[in-house]
């Protein structure tokens, strides 16, 4: 049985549309999962309407969160016809040792070794979440998500971000700040001073751009 540590970082000042969802399940199943609501589209309501069910619903498997996400899908779609209460969504489930991740939008989830790390997103980083099946809620039926699946090992850390952090740290210093922190407490504390530094020192002109700050960062061990 793997063990494991958690610690969440949640700055809403941008747009207000991030939400977040850390549930543990049982001894052996979490989840987490952070939504990025689409801005100009009542995005911050869709994403606290999927935050919500993922809080509440009773999950025992990956197919229990997909009923769930397709569910919410329908609601959205209904009430916003695939122009209104659109979120993206980057979800992982760890169930028995493996990691079921399930992603919809440009929030990406990072599996980080002490060698090598993994990206899984359905889209990366500056890139529009409004594609095809690119968000829950702009179409009628839930399409085909983005799914991947890895066995986790002692060691292995899992890191959820939206792109509000993505657009300020690049992917690989974010990796070696998780991979060298002692706890995921230090790596949500380092990440936030560098993200209000960046900010700070961005050109006048861009800083009305802030964007909303979540992640989730969860250390495993035997």
């Amino acid at each position: 049985m793997r063990t494991s540590t958690v610690a969440i970082l949640h700055d809403n000042n941008g747009h207000g549309e991030d939400h977040y969802v850390v549930r543990t399940l049982n001894d052996n199943l979490y989840l987490d999962a952070v939504m990025d609501g689409v801005t100009g589209r009542r995005g911050w309501e869709a994403s606290q309407t999927l935050a919500d069910a993922l809080t509440v619903a009773p999950l025992t498997a990956p197919a229990d969160l997909l009923a769930v996400l397709e569910d919410i899908n329908q609601q959205l779609y209904r009430r916003g016809l695939g122009h209104f209460l659109l979120t993206t969504i980057a979800a992982a489930l760890y169930c028995e040792n493996v990691l079921h991740i399930v992603g919809a939008g440009d929030s990406p989830v990072m599996l980080i070794r002490p060698d090598t790390y993994q990206l899984f997103a359905s889209r990366t980083s500056g890139f529009s979440p409004l594609g095809p099946m690119r968000a829950i809620g702009i179409s009628k039926q839930l399409g085909t998500l983005y799914r991947a699946e890895v066995t986790l090992t002692p060691g292995d850390r899992v890191v959820l971000a939206t792109d509000g952090i993505m657009d300020l740290i690049p992917r690989p210093e974010l990796v070696e700040i998780v991979r060298a922190a002692a706890s995921p407490e230090v790596a949500v504390e380092q990440l936030h001073r560098l993200l209000v530094s960046r900010h700070a020192a961005a050109p006048l002109g861009s800083q009305g751009r802030r964007d909303d700050w979540t992640t989730i960062v969860r250390f495993f061990s035997s």
